[in-house]
């Protein structure tokens, strides 16, 4: 079967890494110590996927800007302390083999940092695998097409030949304002109704749905 896609593009927490309680908790204890409103678990969650600073503006609207920063701060406190402890999904590492073996170019767009992103993928033994990456301070955040349009450029792909994964709206939002396809996985930040309301080719519940709807449509 001819290939569909060139290049896959996989968002990372929540998607590739099992981080979303990690973010969520880390964001309302952050709060927490700066005595400001504690968002809900579904608002915390809900803003995975962007640039700290961006997902903070969202999670806690209240928030005077002055302390925006000193709240990053405090995040990335509780975040790092559990950060060498986040295991990626099971399968994901199989999987990023896979497709790297059977000739699929990878990329990773994410709201992490670069800092962060390059700990992963060093700790994870994947950076071998990507050949693009874009995080959230090094370009636009999600939703807007950026990190898409800045991978597919680097590799010079055109958008019918990419493909976008990733757990969240903002992931899917972001596919769509730059023209490429996108899959949903249900086992990450957003609630499969909301990913769904944007009509992906596919929502898969993990990794080995994941494989199969590849090798069956990618």
């Amino acid at each position: 079967m001819n290939k569909r896609y060139d290049l896959i593009v996989f968002d990372w927490d929540g998607t590739v890494m099992d981080s979303t309680a990690v973010i969520a908790t880390s964001i309302q204890s952050a709060c927490r110590d700066l005595g400001l409103p504690v968002p809900s678990d579904e608002a915390a969650r809900h803003v995975i996927g962007m640039g700290l600073v961006e997902a903070l503006r969202h999670a806690v609207p209240q928030a005077p800007a002055a302390l925006y920063e000193p709240l990053a701060e405090r995040y990335r406190y509780y975040f790092m302390a559990q950060d060498a402890s986040i295991p990626l999904y099971a399968g994901a590492a199989e999987t990023v083999t896979e497709l790297h073996e059977a000739g699929y170019r990878l990329a990773v767009a994410t709201g992490k940092s670069r800092k962060g992103l390059d700990r992963v993928l060093d700790s994870s033994g994947l950076r071998p695998y990507f050949q693009a990456t874009r995080t959230a301070d090094q370009t636009f955040s999600k939703p807007h097409p950026a990190m898409l349009l800045e991978i597919m450029d680097e590799l010079g792909m055109p958008p019918e030949r990419v493909l976008m994964v990733g757990d969240t709206t903002h992931d899917l939002q972001m596919a769509i304002n730059a023209g490429v396809d996108a899959v949903g996985v249900t086992h990450g930040a957003h609630p499969e109704d909301q990913l769904r309301a944007l009509n992906p080719l596919a929502l898969v519940d993990d990794f080995h749905q994941l494989r199969a709807w590849l090798k069956a449509n990618a």
